[in-house]
């Protein structure tokens, strides 16, 4: 990761037009590619960002970061106060509550409830950014990632966003959708999920485990 502490102003250009004027801000780069620029308060969300895949161009005083949507973020920068690069290594991920863990066991055996004609690759699939929680096949024979929550606000779309770019650099793999389950999407991650060509899809706890208990009776 580089973290740059920098006098700069910010204009975005894309889907609207962004502009910060000239102050002290934090630009962080991370290994992904994800560029974001925080100020000194305003909790963890970023005052503007590019999300991976993009491409970054240093020019002087000036960075492009552009993507493959035609979106661009120019970073003018005045003066540079801190710029460190620091090896954060493989995150593990976010460890699963006793829920979402039960989730996933219950999911990865009747994966067919999600959509018809899943079939489980595996579960924690890693990747350079950590485990995806499942790894399925569909029909058509692409590869669909599945991020399980027991409740789905935006960060869940963010992880997911991020597991399936790094999926889709994979070949093998071929084509690479994604999917984030949980007991309660909220309506903030439907509507991103949704602007990235995510599915996303409720679950009844309740049901799942009762369709465990009929698949585990023999007589």
């Amino acid at each position: 990761m580089r973290l740059v502490v920098a006098l700069c102003s910010v204009d975005y250009e894309g889907r609207l037009e962004a502009h910060l004027p000239l102050a002290k801000r934090l630009i962080m780069v991370k290994a992904d590619g994800c560029v974001a620029i925080h100020a000194d308060g305003g909790a963890y969300k970023p005052l503007n960002w590019m999300n991976a895949p993009n491409s970054l161009t240093e020019l002087d005083n000036t960075w492009e970061v552009t993507n493959p949507k035609g979106e661009k973020l120019t970073i003018r920068i005045e003066e540079v106060f801190s710029d460190e690069r620091i090896d954060m290594g493989i995150d593990p991920g976010l460890e699963k509550d006793g829920v979402e863990t039960q989730l996933q066991v219950l999911l990865a055996d009747r994966v067919e409830f999600l959509e018809e004609g899943l079939t489980l690759i595996r579960r924690e699939y890693p990747t350079a950014v950590g485990p995806v929680d499942l790894l399925c096949r569909d029909a058509n024979g692409d590869a669909v990632a599945i991020e399980i929550k027991r409740k789905a606000g935006i960060d869940g779309v963010e992880q997911l966003t991020r597991y399936r770019e790094f999926l889709s650099r994979d070949k093998r793999l071929g084509g690479v959708r994604g999917m984030l389950v949980a007991l309660s999407v909220s309506p903030q991650a439907r509507i991103l999920a949704e602007d990235r060509d995510l599915l996303w899809r409720e679950v009844d706890y309740d049901d799942l485990r009762q369709r465990e208990g009929r698949t585990l009776r023999l007589f």
